[in-house]
């Protein structure tokens, strides 16, 4: 049986305008934690889990230090890494971190700082499915029917059977995404999530199961909603 380790990468070097907050995004309050405290969290309990490395905007990494690290307690955590200007840069500088303590077959599970509400069956599926194939991918299935535009007129209706939202957490073996993410540096190819720069590359994305709950926190909205899972989910745990 092959033995692997298992990594989270957390990029939050995101601004967060459309919060329309005086800080960022990640630190704004979710039922009394910050957001990424509690994203963290999730792959800080996690026995899969073995390290954490977070990306955080070089003037706040010693914000994020001592509010969310060290207030709470947080152990997992092997390195907090400058992001860059886009995510992507913000992402590859994170693998760049970590390269020289893992093997090309260890997993790294790509998670968005502000998506609180992933669970643990995610993270499982997704290790298990990133470990033999090139690559693994949260998402659900479409609800609604989508729309194709152009210069303000529907061009086409897309079979919303073979459409679905990723979310995250995205997962890879290191030296599978790693090299993705220098191949595209390198040609100047950029993308809005990590499974697109495999996909270009011909490699084979394979889905898992996500959750509707499992949302990214970008507006207003999305943290009144996300108390209200936060909420839900807490009253199942007690229930089980």
């Amino acid at each position: 049986m092959t033995v692997f380790k298992t990594i989270a990468l957390i990029p939050a070097a995101g601004m967060g305008k459309r919060m329309g907050a005086s800080i960022n995004k990640q630190y704004l309050q979710l039922a009394g934690m910050p957001i990424v405290a509690r994203t963290i969290a999730v792959f800080e309990h996690s026995p899969l889990i073995d390290a954490i490395y977070l990306v955080i905007p070089p003037e706040e990494i010693a914000y994020c230090q001592e509010h969310v690290v060290e207030a709470y307690g947080f152990r997992k955590i092997a390195a907090i890494v400058p992001g860059g200007v886009e995510r992507q840069n913000s992402v590859l500088n994170g693998l760049n971190a970590m390269q020289d303590q893992l093997s090309a077959d260890d997993v790294v599970l790509i998670h968005d700082g502000v998506r609180p509400l992933v669970n643990g069956n995610m993270l499982r599926e997704s290790i298990t499915t990133a470990s033999c194939h090139d690559g693994a991918v949260a998402a659900v299935p479409v609800k609604d029917t989508i729309k194709t535009v152009q210069d303000g007129i529907i061009n086409d209706t897309p079979r919303r059977e073979n459409l679905w939202q990723a979310q995250t957490p995205q997962s890879f073996r290191f030296g599978i995404i790693h090299a993705a993410h220098q191949s595209a540096e390198a040609d100047g190819f950029s993308a809005t999530d990590d499974a697109s720069l495999i996909e270009r590359s011909g490699g084979e994305v394979h889905i898992i199961r996500g959750d509707y709950r499992n949302i990214k926190i970008t507006t207003p909205e999305d943290l009144i909603l996300a108390e209200l899972f936060l909420a839900a989910m807490e009253r199942e745990q007690k229930q089980c």
